[in-house]
């Protein structure tokens, strides 16, 4: 007779470091989506500002529970003081000059960058949401936006599978250069989560 206890499968967990409540909650809706392979359980964790994230990066990763840790920031405007200050620690904590290269998701100059390709192939030349407003509004509807709180769940909501592959073929086509305006590497892993094929983690631990 068959066994009717499930199988259990180990998956590989996965720790996303956001910077803030914007970042934390569209990534905790792009998992709830089920668009990433069932081999990944990916955990998110708020760092309630970017000056946190070094610090919330370093007890995640020598709390031992995670496969890999990956930072989902902004670079902010020139001259990157904040944002190249996460790099020198996280490099710094690795021991390499490279670690950051692998671990950071980016968008230049804000994540708003990659968020709002989900509604249209828009780039975005400042950081500030006041300035962002109209344009934000263009694309979604939503009048002032400053993500509040209510804000947020708007635009949150209005985020499907469809557009979800809409705004990954968008963000491929952005520059990879962080100090240039307009950029992200958010694609990447992006379609690392997608991959049935998780010896990306391996190579990557290996870089670090």
């Amino acid at each position: 007779m068959a066994s009717r206890i499930p199988k259990i499968f180990d998956r590989h967990k996965i720790c996303i470091i956001c910077e803030g409540a914007e970042e934390y909650e569209y990534l905790k809706k792009l998992n709830s989506l089920n668009v990433w392979s069932h081999k990944y359980d990916v955990r998110l964790i708020s760092a309630d500002g970017n000056g946190n994230i070094p610090a919330r990066y370093q007890n995640a990763y020598q709390n031992g529970s995670y496969e890999i840790i990956f930072i989902f920031c902004d670079t902010d405007r020139k001259p990157y003081e904040q944002y190249s200050d996460i790099k020198r620690k996280i490099n710094e904590f690795h021991g390499t000059e490279t670690a950051s290269n692998h671990v950071i998701l980016f968008g230049n100059p804000c994540t708003m960058q990659v968020i709002l390709q989900h509604y249209g192939n828009v780039s975005l030349t400042k950081s500030n949401k006041k300035k962002n407003s109209s344009i934000i509004e263009e694309y979604t509807g939503i009048k002032g936006y400053k993500a509040k709180k209510e804000q947020r769940e708007v635009l949150f909501e209005m985020i499907t599978v469809d557009n979800y592959k809409i705004m990954c073929e968008r963000v491929k086509l952005l520059s990879k250069d962080d100090e240039e305006v307009g950029s992200s590497n958010f694609n990447i892993l992006m379609e690392r989560l997608e991959s049935e094929n998780s010896q990306w983690i391996n190579m990557i631990n290996e870089e670090l």
